[in-house]
């Protein structure tokens, strides 16, 4: 199968691609200079002239606090961008994965969220990201919505490494009372896969078990690498930022990812 990928060069793209490869399919992978998603002309012409049979759509504006300041960059990219995805996809009539967030909820619900629960995002990225649902949902036939939550990986900056990085701080302060589920990209790669057997639709696809809060992650990260530190919870309030985060964001997987505790352990095993 010939798979155009957007936003290759990204960190989940960078672990997605390699596999796809290894499964036999011919890739066309994109990034920002190759495919300008947000031309309508360069996007219908880039489909006419490579002629994929599916559409990976990972290219995003994915900065969170700086989407509150960059609002019209942010939704470019995120919602116009995806809208030309979607309707060429509805043009040449190609099936179409597109990535989302589990910043489309607010988090009131204090429950795991379902793929048909009403979204109502917080701040201006999970805005944009959920504009991008509607354009899928407007203009394509073919297509799977996959969210997910609370991304690491080996090829980007995430929460992993960035806690690792402060092992030799005297205090670590981490929020106590933001509530989800990590998701390794490698895991979320394969997840994809498996998801094309599947019916369309909107899928949830983030790590298995139970949910934790950022603090009980990096505990976590820290036990799994064998380091002692002084981590301390606290709350938002402590770290304010402009972008307001959902309290509890837990996506229902329907058990298509693992135990994020896992996952967390073979990513360590691999990356320390």
């Amino acid at each position: 199968m010939k798979i155009l990928i957007t936003g290759a060069c990204g960190m989940l793209g960078q672990d997605l691609c390699p596999t796809l490869e290894d499964l036999g399919h011919d890739l066309i992978e994109t990034d920002k200079e190759t495919l300008d998603i947000t031309d309508k002309n360069k996007v219908f012409n880039f489909f006419k002239n490579s002629k994929p049979d599916m559409i990976i759509h990972l290219a995003a504006y994915t900065n969170v606090e700086k989407a509150e300041y960059e609002k019209d960059l942010a939704f470019l990219v995120n919602a116009e961008g995806t809208e030309n995805i979607a309707k060429a996809a509805f043009e040449f009539c190609i099936p179409l994965i597109y990535i989302s967030t589990d910043y489309v909820f607010d988090g009131a619900k204090c429950a795991p969220y379902f793929p048909l629960d009403k979204p109502n995002p917080l701040n201006v990225y999970g805005k944009t990201k959920l504009s991008g649902e509607k354009a899928v949902l407007k203009y394509c036939k073919k297509f799977y919505i996959a969210r997910t939550s609370w991304l690491y990986g080996t090829h980007g900056k995430n929460f992993v490494d960035s806690i690792l990085s402060m092992k030799n701080n005297p205090v670590i302060k981490v929020v106590n009372d933001q509530i989800g589920t990590p998701t390794w990209t490698m895991d979320l790669a394969a997840a994809l896969i498996k998801l094309t057997d599947k019916p369309y639709g909107i899928y949830h696809l983030s790590g298995g078990g139970k949910p934790v809060s950022r603090y009980e992650f990096a505990k976590t990260i820290f036990k799994y690498a064998n380091l002692s530190v002084n981590l301390v919870p606290c709350t938002s309030a402590e770290f304010p930022q402009k972008a307001l985060r959902p309290k509890y964001s837990v996506l229902d997987n329907g058990k298509m990812l693992r135990n994020w505790k896992l996952a967390l352990k073979n990513y360590l095993e691999l990356s320390l």
